[in-house]
């Protein structure tokens, strides 16, 4: 990918970005030829390395609104400039919404809507001040445009993240790009845990049309494209990351009966 998406010279953050997703994103950027910073509540085992260079870490607590703020005006004062926020964090328990209580409801839709909304305008104060000004990449989820039974709080968290990326695009043009990858189901280090054994991952694999989950390292692809000049009339785009949605149930139900 680095020798068809070039970003030497870029600096770009990457929220939640030591493992997962966010590490898979982290790598392609680096392969790029990106400055990365990545940055967690907690510093990872491992640092993130890809391309012959190590993303920097730096801690932080997404949902400290002063904290965010000294984080990026930190990364101008020591990188020299931002020029790509990818707002990677994020996730959500399974719990069906008549558990728990509308508090813990509340505090997902915090981590997956306003911590992004606040590492953003951190941003935009940065890349606004810039020449060529910047870009942003929100990590969506198809369960904002389906029902998202067990994780309802996430759905709606991600729907309006949607929709807070489109109406930045139009606010913050032509300085600052802002769009969204709407992913699908992921092979991360969790994936066991949400789907079983070995088994039970290739089985929910075989429900997405490309028979299979996507690589963190394919979701990182398509981010280093939107963040480069070659998606520059990309603004204010979904891009479905989800290897052709779900197979509609009523189709397996109408073979079964014939």
């Amino acid at each position: 990918m680095a020798s068809v998406i070039e970003l030497g010279g870029r600096v770009a953050v990457v929220t939640g970005g030591t493992r997962g997703v966010g590490a898979g994103i982290t790598r392609a950027l680096l392969e790029a030829g990106a400055e990365v910073v990545v940055c967690a509540r907690r510093p990872p085992e491992t640092s993130v390395r890809a391309g012959g260079r190590t993303a920097r870490f730096l801690p932080l607590d997404l949902r400290d609104a002063d904290a965010v703020t000294g984080f990026f005006q930190r990364v101008r004062r020591e990188c020299g400039r931002l020029d790509v926020l990818v707002n990677n964090a994020g996730g959500t328990p399974y719990r069906m919404l008549d558990e728990g209580g509308a508090q813990r409801h509340a505090r997902v839709v915090e981590l997956n809507l306003l911590a992004p909304l606040t590492a953003s305008l951190a941003a935009y104060e940065v890349m606004r001040e810039q020449p060529g000004g910047g870009s942003i990449v929100m990590i969506g989820s198809v369960s904002g445009s389906r029902p998202s039974p067990g994780s309802a709080a996430y759905g709606a968290a991600k729907a309006g993240l949607d929709q807070l990326a489109r109406t930045m695009a139009v606010e913050w043009a032509p300085l600052v790009r802002v769009n969204t990858l709407v992913l699908g189901m992921v092979r991360t280090e969790l994936a066991r845990l949400h789907y079983g054994d070995e088994e039970g991952v290739a089985a929910v694999g075989r429900t997405v049309p490309l028979g299979r989950l996507a690589d963190p390292a394919e979701v990182g692809d398509a981010c280093a494209f939107l963040a480069s000049d070659r998606a520059s009339y990309i603004s204010g785009a979904s891009l479905l990351v989800h290897g052709g949605g779900e197979r509609p149930a009523f189709l397996d139900a109408a073979t079964a009966n014939h």
